[in-house]
């Protein structure tokens, strides 16, 4: 039993960090949960706990360039249970408040002098990530409010289902998150702000930490919050008589909820009641974690679909026996990569379970049969190439090497095509298969070069001589685009629009340099790491993709910009803001202003600040007071603007 206590313990601390430090699932949480249960009842038995067992470790370890911030007070985990009886008998004769426990990620925020100073993620509990410089993206956190004292307020992160489906169907074909979860929390990690700008993240209150004797019941403490302007969770006061029911509400309600649930929170009511209760090492005990019994069912799965992307990896997709979940008929569930198939043991004609992850999204819980017979597919299923597994994201996976992949090339022209890219409207995966099978379509750069088969494409099935001249009239509309449009065009790896902005900025738009550049010179760009750099090397390497490119040059025209010297005025100059803004309408704007001119906003005044914003110089604000005794500037807007006047 001990040997199987170690291997369990192995595998958890493996999807751990996988899950926490790499971005990177490789267990669905359902299994996750069952061999967590296992571990604890193993250890309870055996009266043994090992140091690294996950039962007594909380959260995951920092690693990331972030900022690394001590919490003022320990964030603990709940104890969980998935029976509404265990919730009764933990209630007893207290009153308690019932709220929806979302699934994303936990986030502390910190307010001085009715200002947010800083912003942390849970960390592992003690130790978290300052990830102040993203909540400026956020759609609704305060970053003043109406309190003078100290106050601390803990919530979670979350993006929305809607922006989820959003933000991988802009993927199209390429490597998609795995649910709402991983996508806030890569997002709201992100070093550089501009990826989160794009993204809609919202933050919902839970509870009050600084000063929480303010009130003398958690449920006023969330009415405060709210009246300061915070959204909060949704919750309901409950006791003993009604909890029962009111987990059924919920349980009805939450198929219907903007974002992801992974269950309730029950925690007493009474703060000088929940305080006298203490905590162990691991739980607070005043509280108590619902989570939804999964609807599960038993299944065999006739196929594996392998689907190719525009970037060359090949997707695996569970076909099975149709199902009802939650209300619906499913018969299929994304399988997402290799790791999974592999700690799945899957294979064909296996009895394997399936639930719908927060009641929404379709995963192979776990596999009864075993067989684990599953052939990784040798070759492409589009284009007969080679395949080989790679390291990714997400965890291992399968990838054509047929650089000619006929699945590669619809994919990278529909890219091309598309909205943040070229922008050339009305040409639509459909006709650029067609176009591709009769030969009109060998690379992007043949999309200029159609006129030469306008009688053919006229008299296609389904087009004619108004949606030819339509069609050409996009492209040429198109011609005119900004550097980094194009680049992102190409689809290089790795290089999103965000990426694409940086590396045209870093160069001041010189193409050419770009096209030269190597490792050493773009592992300087902040946010590009060896991965991304070595990605963009690589393509441009390529000889064909520079006979691409220079074909498509000689139709297009990129517009030109401005990347005087003034554009970099501020360059590695560090800025913090604080106080109300007269000249500027908002902290987002003069950050903006900051951005474009090269230079870096900060949260927190340090040896590392050149110059301290505030149009009160004289004031007492702790900033202020930091800054004096560092020597560091404080200046007004209009000192602001003067400096950065030609």
């Amino acid at each position: 039993m001990i040997k199987k206590m170690k291997q369990i313990i192995e595998k958890l601390n493996k999807a751990r960090k996988a899950y926490y430090q790499q971005d990177k699932q490789i267990m669905s949480d359902f299994e996750y949960d069952k061999l967590y249960d296992e571990l604890e009842k193993l250890e309870k038995n055996l009266n043994l706990i090992y140091a690294n067992s996950p039962t007594i470790n909380v959260g995951y370890k920092v690693i990331s360039n972030l900022k690394k911030v001590k919490h003022d007070k320990k964030m603990l985990s709940l104890d969980k249970t998935k029976e509404i009886s265990k919730i009764e008998d933990f209630l007893g004769e207290q009153e308690a408040i019932l709220s929806l426990k979302m699934d994303g990620l936990t986030i502390v925020l910190n307010y001085e002098n009715g200002e947010l100073i800083n912003a942390i993620t849970r960390g592992n509990g003690e130790i978290g990530e300052d990830i102040t410089h993203n909540i400026f993206a956020f759609k609704n956190v305060p970053l003043r409010i109406d309190y003078k004292d100290k106050l601390t307020v803990r919530g979670e992160a979350v993006i929305s289902f809607k922006e989820f489906e959003k933000i991988n169907e802009n993927l199209k074909n390429e490597e998609k998150y795995k649910n709402p979860r991983n996508l806030c929390s890569g997002t709201v990690r992100q070093l550089n702000n501009e990826i989160t700008k794009e993204r809609s993240i919202n933050f919902l209150a839970f509870s009050l930490i600084t000063n929480e004797n303010i009130h003398n019941l958690k449920s006023n403490q969330l009415k405060f919050l709210k009246n300061l302007g915070f959204d909060i969770v949704e919750y309901k006061v409950v006791n003993k008589a009604n909890v029962r029911d009111t987990i059924l509400y919920f349980e009805k309600i939450v198929h219907y909820k903007e974002f992801a649930t992974d269950g309730l929170v029950l925690t007493f009511n009474d703060i000088e009641y929940s305080q006298s209760l203490g905590e162990t090492s691991k739980f607070p005990k005043d509280s108590l974690a619902f989570k939804w019994q999964d609807s599960i069912e038993k299944t065999t799965l006739l196929n594996v679909e392998w689907n190719t992307s525009r970037t060359g990896l090949i997707n695996p997709v569970a076909i099975f026996e149709p199902v009802e979940l939650e209300g619906t008929t499913v018969n299929r569930a994304s399988l997402h990569n290799v790791s999974i198939i592999k700690n799945l043991k899957i294979g064909i004609g296996d009895e394997i379970a399936v639930y719908k992850a927060n009641m929404i999204i379709p995963q192979v819980a776990e596999n009864f049969t075993n067989s684990n017979n599953l052939k990784i597919p040798e070759y492409c299923p589009a284009c007969n190439g080679k395949t080989e597994i790679i390291n990714t994201r997400e965890g291992s996976a399968l990838k054509c090497t047929n650089p000619d992949c006929s699945a590669k090339l619809v994919n990278s022209i529909v890219h091309y095509v598309s909205r943040d890219a070229m922008n050339i409207e009305g040409f639509s995966e459909a006709t650029i298969q067609k176009f591709i099978q009769n030969g009109f379509l060998k690379c992007f750069a043949d999309i200029y070069y159609i006129s030469k088969f306008k009688e053919d494409i006229i008299n296609m099935t389904g087009f004619g001589e108004k949606s030819y001249n339509n069609l050409i009239n996009s492209i040429e509309k198109s011609k005119n685009v900004y550097l980094a449009n194009f680049i992102y065009a190409l689809g290089i790896e790795q290089v999103g629009l965000r990426n694409a902005k940086l590396l045209v900025n870093y160069f001041k738009g010189d193409f050419n340099k770009i096209l030269k550049s190597n490792e050493e010179e773009l592992i300087n760009i902040e946010g590009f790491g060896e991965i991304i750099s070595n990605c963009i090397v690589e393509y441009f390497k390529n000889e064909k993709n520079i006979e691409n490119i220079n074909k498509a040059l000689k139709n297009i025209n990129i517009l030109k910009e401005n990347f005087s010297e003034k554009n970099n005025i501020l360059q590695d100059k560090n800025f913090v803001i604080t106080g109300s803004l007269e000249i500027f309408k908002n902290r987002k704007e003069l950050i903006k202003k900051i951005e474009e001119l090269g230079g870096k906003t900060l949260s927190t005044v340090s040896s590392k600040t050149d110059f301290l914003i505030n149009n009160d110089i004289n004031s007492n604000s702790s900033k202020n007071k930091k800054a004096n005794e560092l020597k560091i500037p404080i200046i007004n807007e209009q000192q602001f603007i003067d400096m950065i006047k030609e």
